[in-house]
């Protein structure tokens, strides 16, 4: 489906974390987006993450042995997914209301020193109401998929 903007709406790429911020409103610890590599009017955007020994959500997950927990995978998919939906409703971002999680899987850990990459494309769009298919890689191999939606306001 092709989205309603066009190249000329989008911003710069690669967009760092300044960038970002200026789209949503989510500051540290809860920025789990760190550099938008692309993004394509109609197609998808890819983002990533780096994950660090440092990272407050491995400190007491799995001590010893420790994996980033699923949930902050799903966040940073839908983090991406608002990013997105910012410039394919063109609306002045106010908030990005995540409504439906679905089909969430996740097929292999991700561990400090991974480069957890972000996928998304808009499934459909009615409006400022979007739907969303997303996938997060880390070497290129999937460890987790998902769908969801969200209210772009």
């Amino acid at each position: 489906m092709k989205m309603t903007f066009s190249d000329a709406q989008l911003p710069a790429m690669p967009m760092d974390t300044e960038a970002i911020q200026k789209c949503i409103p989510h500051r540290y610890p809860f920025l789990l987006v760190d550099r938008v590599t692309s993004m394509s009017p109609g197609d998808k955007i890819v983002a990533y993450r780096n994950i660090s020994i440092s990272e407050s959500a491995l400190q007491g997950h799995f001590p010893g042995d420790p994996v980033l927990p699923g949930v902050f995978i799903i966040e940073g998919l839908a983090q991406t997914a608002a990013i997105f939906g910012y410039y394919a409703t063109g609306c002045v971002y106010k908030g990005c209301l995540l409504s439906d999680v679905s089909e969430a899987r996740f097929r292999k850990p991700v561990r400090p020193g991974d480069r957890l990459v972000y996928e998304v494309k808009i499934e459909r769009q009615r409006g400022h109401f979007l739907w969303f298919d997303a996938l997060a890689l880390v070497d290129g191999e999937k460890v987790a998929t998902a769908k969801f939606s969200a209210l772009m306001r």
